[in-house]
């Protein structure tokens, strides 16, 4: 196997995250084809055990994932470069067009660029939420019903309950892999403001703390956060954030970047990113030496299982939330079908060329208006 330098692992994340479109999905899948099987950076087991860790830990998971492997092949160092060369270009991407927005939103013809570009990303996304479905839960009963009671709660309340997605985890533990004594047979405000960012700093450090799964997986709990208890955004604005996540490559968490910025400005953004990556840094790297240690443990798989099933049941129902606030009319809706069909081609049409196109179309029906 080869061996990589620094410079080596994060050259590579770097032209990852400026280049790669897909969601968490995509990202991950890219990681093993690239270090896995082309260039023979990573192991099979290594990789493996990453993504386990990365879906034990709340934070997004390919984010967590270039962390770990950063961190096997230079340690916190490597972690550090990783997982900056992973993050930064969409970050400066996302405080661009946040800047722009700000500046321009209000014009009708950007308006008309976010009502075609809204209603295709419920399509891209519920194309990315039925893959993890196939993905985290597969013909499994009791993941199964760990999902559709999340999926629904999230929907029905518009906003994510974490401690339900750790009770999920707990609960798939207990009934997989209880400990010794519970065995026994069966399967049972102002842009800037001190004030402001302290507030900022303290939800995306929550959100980044116990926000479990895909980075979709946040788009839940964010709702919840700045739309419904907090107001900073509103429906509109918050779609149009999780919108330019789509658009952009990397992470789709760097979200938290263009609410930073479109709620404080500058200082905003870099509070929102860096607080919701931090948390997730520290609690993939300081266990990952234990991690690649212990990670086969029967009951801690049973935990990642229920953990990531339960996440995957937020995000369908964030897709379900968001849908209700963006398929205004019978156009936005066949903008979505038409979306959503458009990733099942046997030649992949790229994500931001849909995007383009909702774009496109929101311009010359409402272009004028």
């Amino acid at each position: 196997m080869t061996a990589p330098t620094h410079t080596d692992m994060a050259a590579y994340f770097l032209r990852l995250g400026a280049t790669g479109f897909g969601g968490p999905v995509v990202l991950i899948e890219g990681m093993h084809r690239d270090l896995v099987e082309q260039r023979g950076w990573i192991a099979e087991e290594e990789y493996r055990e990453g993504v386990a860790l990365a879906q034990l830990s709340p934070g997004p998971l390919a984010a967590q994932l270039c962390f770990y492997l950063g961190f096997l092949r230079g340690g916190v160092a490597g972690a550090v470069l990783s997982g900056l060369g992973f993050v930064l270009p969409s970050f400066v991407m996302v405080v661009g067009l946040g800047w722009a927005y700000a500046r321009f939103g209000g014009l009708p013809w950007v308006q008309a660029v976010f009502y075609g570009v809204g209603a295709a990303v419920i399509g891209l996304i519920t194309k990315s939420a039925y893959r993890l479905v196939g993905k985290t839960i597969a013909n499994d009963p009791l993941l199964w019903g760990v999902f559709l009671v999340l999926g629904a709660v999230t929907a029905l309340t518009a906003r994510e309950n974490v401690w339900l997605i750790i009770l999920a985890g707990l609960v798939v533990w207990i009934v997989r892999a209880p400990p010794a004594w519970l065995r026994r047979s069966g399967t049972a405000a102002e842009a800037g403001s001190v004030v402001l960012l302290l507030q900022l700093l303290g939800f995306f450090t929550y959100a980044g703390s116990f926000v479990f799964g895909s980075g979709l997986a946040i788009v839940p709990f964010l709702h919840g956060g700045v739309v419904v208890e907090r107001q900073w955004l509103t429906e509109r604005q918050f779609l149009d954030a999780v919108a330019v996540a789509l658009i952009t490559p990397g992470p789709v968490v760097i979200t938290t970047g263009f609410i930073g910025y479109l709620v404080a400005g500058l200082p905003g953004a870099c509070v929102a990113a860096g607080a919701t990556f931090l948390p997730c840094f520290l609690l993939t790297v300081i266990p990952a030496p234990y991690f690649h240690r212990y990670g086969q443990r029967p009951w801690l798989e049973a935990i990642v299982k229920g953990i990531t099933a339960a996440a995957t049941g937020a995000i369908v129902g964030a897709v379900i939330v968001l849908a209700r606030q963006s398929l205004e009319d019978g156009l936005t809706v066949g903008i979505a079908i038409v979306a959503f069909g458009l990733t099942w081609l046997r030649w992949k049409v790229p994500e931001p060329l849909i995007v383009a196109g909702a774009a496109a179309v929101g311009l010359l029906v409402r272009g004028g208006s």
